[in-house]
């Protein structure tokens, strides 16, 4: 097993997968983290973890892929492709501090309660957490919005792209659907 191949196949087509999930994935929880804090503090490091994890597979994935761009000949679909899939890399840093962002606001700031209060995981007066300012709170969930839908609607074009590269001429469009 290489980074450029796995059991024999080319990685990139496997590893694809994991990037079509997680970001996604990373994107939801990262925005409903900052709607919701009290979610963020219950998953914790998790949230976190997911960006992390999000951000090394990009690369891999993407070399995989340039690898195999080498190696299926001069298609002009592929090489559009490649390129769009360079362009992931700043989104999937920008989700990993998004949700370090989101993370470290629902660690660092309680969720206010209804008499003014704020809630806290831990032993209450002394331990309590101070509700984060409005600002911080918009400035995140704004953060978390944007990243989210940029890196979304990527990984949607690098796929589509990569559907058409893949697909384009590899089955007759003209045979009957006949099923034997």
């Amino acid at each position: 097993m290489s980074p450029t191949q796995i059991d024999g196949l080319p990685a990139h087509v496997l590893l694809v997968h994991f990037i079509v999930v997680m970001v996604p994935l990373t994107a939801l929880a990262a925005v409903v983290c900052a709607v919701q804090p009290r979610f963020a503090r219950r998953i914790g490091l998790v949230l976190p973890l997911l960006g992390l994890a999000t951000l090394v597979m990009v690369p891999v994935t993407t070399h995989a892929g340039e690898w195999l761009e080498a190696r299926v000949g001069d298609d002009p679909l592929v090489h559009q492709h490649t390129e769009l899939g360079d362009g992931l890399l700043p989104w999937a840093f920008g989700l990993f501090a998004a949700t370090l962002a989101v993370w470290w606001t629902g660690r660092r700031f309680g969720q206010p309660t209804e008499r003014g209060h704020v809630a806290s995981d831990g032993p209450s007066p002394a331990g309590a957490r101070r509700a984060a300012p409005a600002i911080v709170r918009a400035g995140v969930l704004a953060l978390a919005v944007a990243v989210s839908a940029g890196s979304v609607v990527d990984v949607y074009r690098i796929g589509e792209s990569g559907a058409k590269a893949a697909w384009h001429d590899a089955y007759d469009k003209s045979a009957s659907a006949q099923h034997g």
